[in-house]
């Protein structure tokens, strides 16, 4: 069974997004607080969702951050954001792929599935 892990600041988005995944199959983890995952040491996600913007931290530091350590820069990241520029966010923070809110449930199952795969090469 694969891991997810969600962080978002939006305790309903981590609900609804949960739930569906884990109806899909994965095994989900969620935080509130995306500094967390710059605290991870083990038990690694296989995915990381990432939204860019809450309280506290910026998802795309975090992207960055995690992409510079060993230990996580092949997990694949995905960054989820309102912004009309997530494409150009996503690319400079090193994310795997990206999401703009709102979005379809269907889109983002594709994103996991293909970022797994190529995760897995």
């Amino acid at each position: 069974m694969k891991r997810i892990m969600i962080a978002d600041d939006d305790p309903g988005i981590l609900d609804a997004v949960g739930i569906m995944l884990e109806f899909e199959g994965y095994e989900v983890q969620s935080t509130l607080n995306g500094s967390t995952l710059l605290n991870m040491e083990s038990e690694f996600a296989d995915l990381l969702l990432l939204d860019i913007w809450m309280s506290g931290a910026d998802g795309r530091d975090i992207c960055k951050q995690l992409k510079q350590k060993p230990a996580t820069s092949k997990i694949p990241i995905v960054l989820i954001s309102a912004s009309k520029d997530i494409k150009h966010s996503a690319m400079e923070a090193g994310a795997d792929d990206f999401l703009e809110k709102p979005f379809d449930i269907e889109v983002l199952l594709a994103k996991i599935e293909g970022n797994l795969k190529r995760g897995a090469e």
